[in-house]
């Protein structure tokens, strides 16, 4: 039920859903858009606020797509949709980078992420919006704020993107979980 919320939020926000139909047009093959993109658009929802790609810093692309390089599909992606933040990232090379072990294909990536609320993506799919969330999405619809399970030795990461992003003043009924200080 909880995907069947999500997709229901991303459609009904008009900058969400044209910013996934860009994917679908534009994009490389079997992407999602994850990250801010999806969990800002759900704890707006729940925080009774309007929802919106504007405060994106990015608007992070996953894929595992080997057909042409990220710079590529970000050019392609500014071409379908001017102005938007577009971040495209392969996940294959992203395991080295986090110093993980090699990823088997983007849903593992997305369970290496550093929050369980973060660990959650979307795309279009027939003209239907499609939710992936490897670390389930429980957190996400109860504004928590925990760490991923490969982050749950590291919490450091999640206190200061916590601090660095502002969250618990944009969403004041967030609740954290799984740090010291919390």
């Amino acid at each position: 039920m909880s995907a069947a919320r999500i997709a229901a939020i991303l459609e009904a926000s008009r900058t969400h859903r044209d910013a996934l139909q860009a994917l679908a047009l534009a994009g490389p093959r079997h992407a999602w858009i994850g990250a801010g993109f999806v969990r800002n658009a759900v704890w707006d929802t729940l925080s009774g606020v309007t929802t919106s790609t504007a405060g994106l810093a990015d608007i992070d692309v996953v894929h595992w797509d080997d057909s042409s390089s990220d710079t590529a599909f970000e050019d392609a992606l500014r071409g379908a949709r001017p102005g938007l933040p577009w971040s495209v990232t392969h996940q294959r090379g992203m395991a080295a980078a986090n110093g993980h072990g090699a990823y088997r294909d983007v849903a593992d990536a997305l369970a290496h992420w550093p929050e369980t609320a973060t660990a959650v993506a979307a795309r279009l799919v027939a003209g239907r919006v499609e939710v992936l969330a490897p670390l389930g999405l429980d957190d996400l619809m109860a504004m928590v704020v925990r760490p991923g399970p490969a982050h749950a030795a590291r919490p450091g990461v999640v206190r200061d993107r916590l601090r660095a992003k502002g969250w618990r003043i944009r969403w004041a009924a967030l609740r954290i979980v799984g740090l010291k200080d919390d």
